[in-house]
């Protein structure tokens, strides 16, 4: 073979891989989401995929990480679409909006909650277990405090334990901060496990024996609508305080954002996300069937879209909501 033929082919054979291989950039038809590592961004993911796919033929992935990762990426373009972005938890993301670095499409819900939860059998009891309660008195963060023979670490007996924010999301250092601030570092160690998964584990495993723990925890999640937790008490909440710990997280708008420049590239998708809202109390449902069940995220996404299937018609165009709907069934 001559190495004019030989250069041909291997241009011809290139030309084929480029066209095969999955897109990866913004534009082409392919929307790459955020995954910060919890479960319900990653059901809102596959709703918002699924849809994607089947009324809008865009194909679509996910980009994995820690909050602050995948919110540098998404402002340099690498992430397309944040599904659930916890406003308050990110300091930049007001000034970013505002400056037009990313676009706040909407709302995807806010009847949401977070912050440091005790099982309700700790301050009430609970008669049907047998529990007497072990802190009637216990009614904020900071009453915590009193209580550091209750909630024993077992590494250190000598302090309390607190379980505190995951690795890498952004919440773990307002806590932390909170922390410090209240002065719970002489009695207590904050304890940081190292994923969503260890902290669900701990609060099931002490609340299934009927113990006390005091741990971070938020809603909408599968383990808040199948365990009965208090969402302790803190200071009123103050933006210009929040950073620093010094104040309750209250409900925030949990959005859905774009990068800067894709409502233009990707007009009729944005529309749709504009419209995209839903509510805690829908995503926490979709997460307790998908652990009741043992389902994965699309098939939960798929019970989400078929269990509250009017929102559709909210969200979509009458055809579109319609190719959705016979993709479902």
């Amino acid at each position: 073979m001559n190495m004019k033929k030989l250069i041909t082919m291997m241009a011809i054979s290139l030309l084929a891989l480029a066209g095969c291989a999955p897109s990866t950039g913004s534009g082409s038809g392919h929307i790459v989401m955020a995954d910060a590592g919890w479960d319900s961004i990653r059901l809102h993911n596959h709703v918002v995929g699924f849809i994607a796919e089947n009324a809008f033929d865009l194909t679509w992935s996910e980009m994995s990480g820690s909050t602050p990762i995948t919110y540098e990426a998404f402002k340099n373009g690498e992430i397309d679409v944040y599904t659930e972005f916890w406003t308050e938890n990110v300091a930049p993301y007001r000034g970013d909006v505002e400056s037009g670095v990313i676009l706040e499409l909407g709302v995807n819900f806010n009847d949401n909650y977070q912050g440091i939860y005790v099982p309700r059998y700790v301050i009430e009891g609970d008669a049907a277990r047998g529990i007497e309660p072990m802190a009637p008195n216990l009614r904020t963060v900071k009453d915590l405090l009193d209580y550091p023979d209750l909630f024993v670490d077992e590494e250190v007996p000598s302090k309390g334990r607190i379980y505190g924010g995951i690795p890498g999301w952004a919440v773990d250092e307002i806590l932390y901060k909170k922390f410090m601030a209240y002065g719970f570092d002489d009695t207590f160690i904050y304890f940081r496990p190292g994923s969503d998964a260890a902290l669900s584990a701990a609060i099931i495993s002490a609340y299934d024996r009927g113990e006390p723990i005091a741990a971070y925890y938020w809603e909408p999640t599968w383990l808040m609508a199948q365990y009965d937790l208090v969402l302790l008490e803190d200071e009123p909440f103050d933006a210009d305080r929040f950073h620093e710990g010094l104040t309750e997280f209250g409900a925030a708008d949990v959005t859905v954002a774009a990068r800067k420049g894709f409502d233009t590239e990707f007009p009729e998708f944005t529309e749709f996300l504009s419209n995209y809202s839903t509510s805690s109390a829908m995503t926490s449902a979709a997460l307790l069937h998908m652990q009741v069940s043992g389902d994965d995220y699309l098939n939960s996404a798929k019970w989400f879209l078929r269990e509250y299937d009017e929102y559709l018609d909210q969200w979509l165009s009458a055809e579109q909501a319609a190719a959705v709907r016979q993709a479902l069934n």
